[in-house]
């Protein structure tokens, strides 16, 4: 298997596992207590994605498919893109119409995938 090598996201990915052992990420978890499923892909959608499950219900963040049955909703993207939309800087509906995301299961899950759910990247 192709090795994806060391995308952005991981960082991010890292921080979120921080982020949800807080009391902003206990909110979230009693808030929102969905199941996301995210393939992210370096370059191109589709091709050497690294998965990641962001387990909303439990409180943690793990690399691989989600093996509790199905996710609420399932994200594709390219590594900048989720960036970007994790950032804030690219609204995910936006995102969305202009394909840049791919999306799978419950679009009310999928409205509830805000940037508001990612820590906000600390300023060096």
């Amino acid at each position: 298997m192709a090795d994806s090598s060391q995308l952005k996201s991981d960082t991010l990915m890292e921080q979120m596992k921080l982020h949800l052992s807080s009391d902003a990420g206990k909110e979230l978890i009693k808030k929102i207590g969905l199941v996301y499923e995210l393939h992210i892909a370096p370059k191109k959608l589709g091709f050497n994605e690294k998965i990641y499950v962001v387990d909303l219900k439990k409180g943690e963040v793990k690399e691989g498919n989600y093996e509790d049955g199905k996710p609420d909703a399932t994200f594709s993207f390219t590594d900048d893109d989720f960036l970007k939309i994790a950032t804030g800087k690219m609204n995910p509906q936006i995102a969305f119409m202009r394909g840049a995301i791919r999306i799978k299961g419950s679009i009310n899950a999928a409205q509830k995938f805000t940037p508001d759910i990612f820590p906000k990247p600390s300023k060096m």
